[in-house]
């Protein structure tokens, strides 16, 4: 299945930005129309100065929120993970404003949280989320992988070599039955922070191209 016209992905893969350098803010700006039977890839940046929001009793603090909003109905979170300053997050919605209230909600979630484990006050998020609508089985899996993987980009960019092969404790990895390989999951007495697919793209259409092996890095 792919969602919509070419046009259409242009449109809703690049959102525009209000200054340029290597973290440009999102403007706001109204969002097009979101085709309810695509999944999106969402980031989410905090301000600068902050502490990693990497930090274990952060990542605990937030995977013991999301449990509470990841879903909601209209609007679901499938997978996130957190890096040192942002946020990623595959989720669906059934319409543009359910995703506007979905990703308020998780927003609000991350900057209470925030706040809470490192004891201050104040904004927290650097302008608006970024959106990329994700129309085929090609780019869902491409999401997936960078997602869930994130962190293991990371560590390449930084030390120039591929870090341990592990489930990255601060992501919905343990949660994804999509490894190519067995990986250890979560706790069976643990309920998952993320939401079960409804999307035929985000259930099984992203499979055709194949199961994800969890030594990859994003992008290289």
């Amino acid at each position: 299945m792919i969602c919509g016209g070419a046009r259409g992905a242009a449109d809703l893969g690049k959102e525009p930005v209000g200054r340029r350098g290597p973290r440009p803010r999102v403007q706001h700006r109204a969002r097009p129309d979101l085709p309810g039977e695509c999944p999106s890839h969402v980031t989410l940046r905090v301000r600068g100065g902050l502490r990693s929001l990497r930090c274990r009793r952060l990542v605990r603090e937030f995977q013991k929120s999301l449990r509470k909003c990841c879903e909601r109905g209209e609007f679901r979170v499938l997978h996130y993970s957190l890096q040192r300053d942002h946020a990623h997050l595959i989720v669906e919605a059934d319409s543009k404003d359910a995703l506007g209230r979905g990703m308020k909600a998780v927003a609000a979630r991350l900057a209470r949280v925030v706040n809470r484990a490192f004891a201050r006050t104040g904004a927290v998020l650097d302008g608006r989320y970024h959106l990329r609508l994700l129309r085929t089985p090609r780019e869902v899996r491409s999401a997936l992988a960078y997602v869930l993987l994130n962190a293991r980009r990371h560590w390449f960019k930084r030390f120039g070599v591929a870090p341990p092969v592990r489930i990255d404790e601060a992501s919905s990895g343990r949660w994804f039955t999509g490894w190519n390989r067995k990986r250890a999951g979560a706790p069976a007495q643990e309920s998952p922070e993320v939401a079960h697919a409804r999307t035929w793209l985000a259930r099984k259409g992203w499979v055709r191209h194949g199961l994800i092996d969890p030594t990859t890095i994003p992008g290289y």
